[in-house]
C-alpha cells in the first residue's frame, strides 16, 4: 500500500510540476536530492563503522553480556512468554541494546531475527502475540540513549554542536518507550478483560 502512496504522490508531483512549466526545477533538485544522499550515505558509513567497532569492543570485552544482564530483569517481565534462555530473548536484549546506541541499521537484522523466534515461539499462527506487539512497541518507541545517526547526519551539514541532541533524545525516547510500554499493557489487560 505504502508503494502506491509513493507512486501517486511522485505522479501528482510530475503531472503538476509540467501543468505549472517547473520541470526544470525538478530535474534539478533531483541530482542535487542524489548527490547529497550519496554524501550523507558516506558520512554516515563512517560514523556507523565507528559505532560498531565500539560495539565489537564492548562485547569482546563483556560490556555487552553486562548490559544484557542488567536489562534482563525487565525484560523477562515484559516478554513473561518468552523463556528466558530462549533465542528470542538474546536477539531482543541485543536489538534493544544496538537501538540505544543509536545504530538502527546494526538492529535492524537483529529485531528481525527476534520477530522470527518470536513468531516460531508462538507456532508461526498468523496472529500476534503479545511479546510480538510489546516487541514492536518497544522497538518503534526506540529508547537512544547516543543517537550516533543524527549527530552524524549534523556533522556533516556542519552543526556548531552536534552532541547537543543527546539529551533531547534521551528525554523523547524515554518518554515514548514509557508511553509504548504504558498503551501496550492496557490494551492486553482490556483485551484479556474482554475474552472473559
Amino acid at each position: 500500500m505504502v508503494n502506491y502512496i509513493w507512486i501517486g504522490m511522485t505522479v501528482i508531483g510530475l503531472v503538476f510540476a509540467g501543468i505549472n512549466g517547473k520541470m526544470k526545477e525538478v530535474n534539478q533538485a533531483i541530482f542535487v536530492s542524489a548527490r547529497d544522499a550519496v554524501a550523507i550515505s558516506i558520512g554516515l558509513i563512517s560514523v556507523l563503522v565507528f559505532w560498531l567497532g565500539m560495539m565489537k569492543i564492548a562485547e569482546v570485552s563483556g560490556l555487552l553480556a553486562k548490559l544484557s544482564r542488567l536489562f534482563r530483569p525487565l525484560i523477562t517481565k515484559l516478554f513473561p512468554e518468552v523463556p528466558e534462555n530462549h533465542p528470542a530473548m538474546g536477539y531482543i536484549l541485543s536489538n534493544l541494546i544496538a537501538n540505544m546506541f543509536g545504530l538502527g541499521n546494526a538492529a535492524t537484522p537483529l529485531g528481525i531475527k527476534a520477530m522470527e523466534q518470536l513468531h516460531e515461539l508462538n507456532g508461526r499462527k498468523p496472529e500476534t502475540s503479545r511479546s510480538m506487539i510489546t516487541f514492536l512497541a518497544l522497538n518503534t518507541s526506540g529508547l537512544t540513549i547516543i543517537p550516533a545517526t543524527v549527530i552524524a547526519i549534523r556533522m556533516n551539514y556542519h552543526s556548531a554542536q552536534p552532541t547537543e541532541i543527546v539529551a533531547p533524545t534521551l528525554i523523547a525516547t524515554f518518554s515514548t518507550t514509557i508511553a509504548a510500554i504504558c498503551i501496550d499493557r492496557f490494551f492486553y489487560h482490556r483485551r484479556a478483560k474482554r475474552r472473559r
